[in-house]
This record gives C-alpha cells, structure tokens and sequence, in this order.
C-alpha cells in the first residue's frame, strides 16, 4: 500500500475507516486486499471475496488456525 494512502471511510457507522486485510491462497501464493473490515469495533462491517463471490457483514471472528 502506498504511503499517504487515504482509507476509506466506513459508510456504515461512519466512525471507523476500512483497511484491508490479505490471506494466502492455496497454493501459499499471497492474496492481497482479499477483505475490508471497520477499524470501529461497535461497527462490524467487512467485506471479502472468497472464490471469485463477494459477501459482506459477516460476523468477524478469530481463525482457529
């Protein structure tokens, strides 16, 4: 990510910003800006894609990994 780089402001809660998250893929190849999540705890918005689908607000939870 480009430093200076403006995050996005959540147009949920508006109190938090978005800041992306990436994952690795099967393979072990990086995936970059695979989702968005509110920095605002309270909030909970996220968004993903996971195999080519987009779903948004899900309930965030810890990886068991």
């Amino acid at each position: 990510m480009e430093k200076g780089f403006a995050l996005p402001a959540c147009k949920k809660c508006g109190a938090g910003v978005l800041i992306p998250l990436s994952d690795y893929g099967r393979d072990g190849a990086p995936i970059e800006y695979k989702a968005w999540a509110c920095t605002n705890p309270e909030c909970g918005f996220n968004i993903r894609i996971d195999n080519g689908e987009i779903s948004y607000g899900r309930t965030i939870t810890s990886s068991n990994k």
